[in-house]
């Protein structure tokens, strides 16, 4: 009788020998361990394809600037990932104020900060926005403009002159703030009587990086066209490259490092170096004199090298004050970092001096917008001192600038 209340188990049925669940269970190892194989297949096709990249030449990909995706066999093929196929439907560029480009400008502003996303997200958010015409928004440019007229004011204080800094005056270094250099009657005869430039004195500037995203980007009619040429540090403008670069130059910066280790600190290398100017015609050259206590005298052998040789260049040092204020200005955007890049000092400048600018060479990651692996700089591939400048958080607010239609960043081939 009790033995038929409880009811009968079998001892084994627990066990479940080969049932269900056991089946369940290597069901899921088994999908496991090939979704596990797939990761490893994608990660090697991808870095497959990225070698064959960097190995290819030609128009057909170093020109390339639509959306893409790296597929098994190495192609390039449109992206297709929903609202993304813009592309596969339309052959031209989009109008500015389209609905496409708006959300296309949208998910690019959605990124607030550069470690949001991973790099390869933000390249694909950059390469769809290029089927969109740029179009200057005068509010947001304006907006900007007296931003910067408020901190640092370059048509007043962008170069060291006889006006804002008379003589017998002290003038306190960008860096080394417990020096003051004493400006002499000697010192103050080599700056010019006032600033050369005046506020959106210029109506298209082009500003040229030395990033090497420019290579073989036949961007050089387009350069020369602009009304006024910013290049920073003495680039190589010759034959080879100008079809890339232009040739045309108002400003070229100057680090004195270069001058320190290509030339010598000018105590011999007098005329080498003069001949290397005449590359930028009658343009005129800019140099961090009071960045520090050494950069003075190498900068000053500069001007009295010149005068030597009768040149009618300007030669100008940038006033210490107004780079100290960039520093301050670009803090508060989230680029920090010891030194900020020349090239980001003279986009700074040309946005009061101009009323409209585009930056061309202006990259910082090894691979241009396609994941082609690319050099440093057009002419090399010798990289800056790590930890020195923050290149990618200054090319992360060109983007949003450009997306907001303050500046135009030119990344692909020119037409």
């Amino acid at each position: 009788m009790l033995r038929r209340r409880m009811g009968y188990s079998d001892p084994t049925s627990g066990r479940d020998l080969l049932g269900n669940r056991s089946l369940c269970f290597i069901f899921i190892c088994a999908f496991g361990l090939v979704t596990l194989l797939q990761q490893i297949l994608y990660g090697k096709n991808y870095i497959k394809s990225a070698q064959q990249f960097s190995r290819l030449k030609g128009d057909e990909t170093g020109n390339w600037t639509g959306p893409v995706n790296f597929s098994d066999d190495g192609s390039l093929k449109p992206a297709r990932n929903g609202k993304k196929r813009y592309l596969d439907s339309y052959d031209g560029s989009y109008d500015y104020n389209s609905t496409a480009c708006k959300e296309l400008r949208q998910e690019i502003m959605d990124v607030k900060v550069l470690t949001m996303v991973k790099t390869s997200e933000l390249f694909e958010r950059w390469r769809n926005l290029q089927v969109c015409k740029w179009q200057q928004n005068m509010v947001e440019t304006n907006n900007f403009k007296m931003s910067l007229s408020r901190c640092c004011n370059a048509p007043s204080f962008l170069f060291t002159t006889k006006r804002n800094t008379p003589a017998g005056t002290k003038l306190r270094y960008e860096v080394d703030t417990s020096g003051i250099l004493p400006i002499t009657t000697e010192v103050f005869k080599m700056f010019p009587d006032d600033m050369p430039y005046s506020k959106s004195q210029f109506k298209k500037c082009a500003v040229v990086g030395n990033g090497g995203i420019i290579k073989n980007s036949k961007c050089g009619k387009e350069i020369d066209s602009a009304d006024f040429v910013f290049r920073c540090n003495i680039p190589p403008i010759n034959k080879k490259y100008s079809a890339d670069v232009g040739s045309k130059t108002d400003l070229v910066t100057i680090n004195p490092s270069i001058i320190t280790e290509r030339f010598q600190k000018l105590e011999k290398w007098r005329r080498p170096f003069y001949e290397v100017l005449q590359n930028y015609e009658n343009s005129s050259v800019v140099l961090p004199a009071f960045y520090n206590t050494r950069n003075t005298d190498v900068s000053f052998r500069v001007k009295y090298m010149l005068d030597d040789f009768d040149s009618q260049r300007g030669v100008f040092f940038f006033h210490p004050q107004y780079l100290l204020n960039v520093q301050r200005f670009w803090g508060v955007q989230g680029v920090r970092a010891k030194r900020l890049s020349s090239g980001l000092m003279l986009v700074t400048a040309a946005m009061e001096l101009c009323e409209e600018v585009h930056l061309y060479g202006f990259w910082a990651f090894p691979m241009n917008p396609s994941g082609i692996f690319i050099t440093h700089h057009y002419y090399d591939n010798v990289k800056p001192r790590p930890g020195f400048h923050a290149m990618p958080h200054e090319i992360f607010n060109f983007l949003h600038m450009h997306t907001r239609g303050i500046l135009h960043v030119h990344s692909g081939a020119c037409t």
